[in-house]
């Protein structure tokens, strides 16, 4: 577990109070702040189960507020029984049954009005239809669709009779889609015949085909939701509408009413080796955290509507639109496309339309829309804006600062969100109303994460600006509880060292003088690009899997939009090209990577070589590769490489 002393370059002097405004109307004061941080510290337990307690209905009280005893497995609200889609749905119909739910805006300009009392009528019927094909309590479903509001009623339609769903990002490949539907071993998928993005149809159906032919011997039936309207081919013996699944089924249905521990979901996330990794959440806590996170970290209040740009493919899309949002009743936007059809004032076309006053977008869709100006946003009228997001990566200050001047106008506080999949919400972020904001700061943990920066031996690093390991020391409510199918490399992955006794995050970080975190990148190699996490394995195995490549090394290379760019070293079977590069053969990798894994994954840049720099010992300098692909200068000794005149090659100048 060796690495060098992390030095921190970036240095950042500026702070941002909220305004009196908003402290007036804020969910948390200061003072309510320090309290839930002082009750948290005296009794981490007891603070959780009287959130618990408030902020859910439980059918069955739990007896246990968390049962260590198999640790690193941990066991939150045990004893307890509830119902996810009954806390998100249900629950609103006395009061807001006829306040809007879900806002839907498809890319070509469609838009619908969905309340909650239709949500509760539409996630009953589907949920129904879903029984009607065999589906009950512990069956995994996979679901893989645009970005729809039926992407939403098929999670909480799932939730609603036990079923565990996991979501597969509609941009990934069919050889993407069947690993997941084979680890999952899944009973049925939904999908949709396309989904329209970047002006074009998305062949959903035709790539879950694709993945079928290829095995997946445990999938029945594939409910298809017409959503494009283009021709597609239909399995008679498997494939079925969504609208005849529904036919004749009933608008109750009642919820299945399951452990605290009962896994909501299984979402996939790529690993620095070997296969994507099934991360298995729980019911009870993940609703909890995600409840909190709502209320303190986007102040949410019953007038908001509230837009969250992610994918319900990736754990930001669970959290901050199928789920928290719902379960406080608020209203939400869900927006299929692309940022930039018709053109680049997408976002605040939408966010002046539909009154959005919470906008939650990733760094990377910042630094892009910066990059055209400010003379498109500033011609919509962005005024109902209170409060803005960061997620995905941690934001450099330049693109901080122009959301803060451009489109929050200077009066919305920014919260930028630490936090991951395997945390199900967020650990790390501002409380908008009760603190100052840095820009490129995620600022302090929240009440109940126990989050800390430590050195190799585990011992808590006190020094302001001076880089560790990011640890999470107790145990919290939407933790991840293990590996599908996969509990040693659960422990391996995310206990490893420190006795397993803290959670390692995977990432970097320093605190400074005021005990604010600041991210600092990754320490695996997982690449973070346009805020999807890519295992560098994965990309590697793709290259090699063509049958022209020998062997490949895959780092990540700054990028002004993306955060990282995916930038790859290939050795041929056969001779080098000249100069190292080939054009041709690298549309040919870049589309064979887009195949096998999915478009996120083609390699930007690839530089070809006779060898790759390896020790002595057969190990891969990655370190060197990732100065050589950045252009910096080589300070590291390479004195251990077993060739090294294969440096200028892999630099390109040879």
């Amino acid at each position: 577990m060796a690495q060098d002393n992390i030095q921190s370059t970036l240095h950042e002097e500026r702070q941002f109070p909220p305004s009196a405004d908003f402290v007036r109307s804020a969910n948390l004061a200061a003072t309510t702040l320090e309290h839930l941080y002082t009750d948290a510290a005296q009794d981490n337990q007891e603070f959780w189960a009287k959130q618990a307690r408030n902020e859910i209905d439980w059918q069955t009280d739990f007896t246990t507020t968390l049962d260590s005893s198999n640790a690193p497995f941990y066991s939150w609200f045990v004893g307890g029984k509830l119902n996810v889609s009954y806390n998100c749905i249900d629950r609103q119909l006395a009061e807001n049954a006829d306040k809007t739910a879900i806002i839907f805006e498809g890319e070509p300009g469609d838009v619908e009005h969905i309340s909650y009392r239709e949500l509760h009528r539409r996630v009953c019927v589907f949920a129904n239809a879903l029984k009607a094909q065999g589906i009950t309590k512990g069956d995994r479903v996979i679901i893989y669709m645009p970005m729809i509001a039926e992407a939403v009623i098929a999670m909480q339609a799932c939730a609603r009779i036990g079923a565990i769903h996991s979501v597969v990002f509609g941009g990934f490949s069919a050889s993407s889609l069947k690993d997941r539907i084979e680890d999952t071993q899944a009973k049925l998928v939904i999908t949709a015949d396309g989904g329209n993005r970047g002006g074009k149809i998305i062949e959903l159906k035709k790539t879950t085909d694709n993945a079928l032919e290829k095995g997946c011997d445990s999938v029945d039936t594939v409910i298809v939701f017409e959503r494009t309207g283009h021709a597609i081919s239909m399995q008679a013996d498997r494939d079925i509408w969504w609208s005849d699944a529904e036919q004749d089924q009933s608008t109750e249905c009642e919820p299945e009413w399951v452990e605290a521990s009962h896994p909501l979901f299984l979402l996939y996330t790529s690993g620095s080796t070997g296969k994507p990794k099934g991360i298995q959440h729980s019911t009870g806590g993940y609703l909890l955290n995600a409840i909190t996170t709502m209320r303190w970290v986007f102040d949410i209040q019953a007038t908001d509507t509230f837009w969250c740009t992610a994918d319900v493919g990736w754990i930001t899309g669970h959290t901050y639109v199928a789920y928290g949002p719902l379960a406080t009743g608020s209203t939400i936007v869900i927006y299929e496309g692309v940022p930039t059809v018709p053109d680049a004032g997408r976002f605040w076309d939408i966010c002046q339309r539909l009154g959005v006053t919470i906008f939650y977008t990733a760094p990377t869709a910042i630094r892009a829309l910066m990059k055209i100006g400010d003379e498109l946003p500033n011609q919509y009228d962005l005024s109902k804006l209170r409060l803005l997001g960061t997620v995905g990566e941690p934001i450099n200050p330049e693109a901080w600062m122009w959301y803060h001047n451009v489109i929050g106008k200077q009066k919305c506080p920014i919260v930028d969100t630490w936090w991951q999949t395997e945390t199900g919400a967020h650990m790390i972020a501002p409380i908008p109303g009760a603190m100052a904001t840095k820009p490129g700061s995620c600022t302090r943990a929240l009440p109940g994460i126990d989050a800390a920066i430590v050195n190799q031996e585990g011992e808590e690093i006190t020094q302001a600006n001076e880089g560790g390991y990011l640890v999470i020391r107790q145990p919290w409510p939407s933790m991840i509880q293990t590996v599908w199918g996969d509990d040693q490399r659960y422990k391996d992955t995310y206990w490893p060292y420190f006795d397993g006794k803290y959670y390692l995050a995977g990432d970097s970080a320093r605190r400074d003088e005021d005990g604010y975190f600041w991210i600092m990148g990754r320490i695996d190699d997982v690449l973070n690009v346009s805020g999807h996490r890519l295992g560098t394995m994965e990309i590697e195995s793709a290259l090699v899997a063509h049958p022209s490549v020998a062997e490949a090394a895959v780092v990540g290379k700054p990028h002004d939009i993306k955060g990282e760019s995916i930038f790859s070293y290939v050795v041929l079977k056969g001779d080098r090209p000249e100069g190292g590069i080939d054009d041709e053969l690298t549309q040919e990798l870049r589309a064979w990577v887009g195949e096998q894994i999915g478009a996120i994954a083609k390699p930007d840049e690839i530089r070809y070589a006779d060898n790759l720099p390896k020790t002595r010992s057969g190990k891969i300098m990655r370190r060197l590769l990732r100065t050589i692909a950045k252009g910096d200068e080589i300070t590291q000794d390479t004195s251990t490489l077993e060739n090294e005149s294969i440096i200028p090659q892999l630099q390109g100048k040879a």
